[in-house]
């Protein structure tokens, strides 16, 4: 079995030391993507947050419409409208 040379585990750390360097770099640009998503998540939940507000308050717009029609039909139901 022939021996190993000092240089020879030198040169494999070398090696693994640029791999580990590349993946730090990786990892590095990972984070960053990963935040950027974050930040359109939160926006997205923002703007589903002032949808549902804007549904509520068109809801309850068309409810008082609704209430103000039926005592509307219960008014010409008890004295038509007759135009002058």
């Amino acid at each position: 079995m022939p021996e190993i040379d000092g240089s020879l585990i030198f040169e494999v750390l070398k090696a693994i030391q640029t791999r580990l360097d590349r993946m730090d770099l990786t990892l590095g640009e990972v984070k960053s993507e990963l935040g950027s998503i974050r930040g359109h998540l939160i926006a997205t939940e923002g703007d589903v947050k002032n949808i549902y507000g804007v549904l509520a308050r068109q809801d309850d717009r068309l409810e008082h419409i609704e209430r103000r029609l039926d005592l509307r039909e219960l008014a010409e139901a008890q004295r038509p409208y007759e135009p002058k």
